[in-house]
């Protein structure tokens, strides 16, 4: 398997996970909120935007590479784990 290969494996992996933590720190961010901590919640929106942004760029770069391909291994340690945490080498 080839960098590139790998790369288009791991770029939707990347994209997917942070829209995981987008949604666990918004769920914060509404709990600060709750309990008047507003300052906090406008860092978390903040960090919220730039992770947005991130995956714009991540995206850009799959588009680039040619799209995502699929790992064959994948599945198996979906399965396994919920989600990937796989170093590609």
């Amino acid at each position: 398997m080839t960098d590139m290969e790998k790369l288009r494996i791991l770029l939707p992996h990347w994209i997917a996970h942070n829209h995981e933590h987008i949604a666990e720190i918004d769920r914060w961010a509404s709990l600060c909120e709750i309990s008047d901590n507003i300052h906090v919640k406008e860092a978390l929106k903040k960090a919220i935007g730039a992770t947005e942004k991130v995956n714009e760029e991540l995206q850009h770069a799959m588009d680039m590479a040619g799209g995502p391909i699929e790992d064959p291994e994948a599945h198996g340690r979906q399965q396994r784990h919920g989600h990937i945490h796989q170093k590609h080498e």
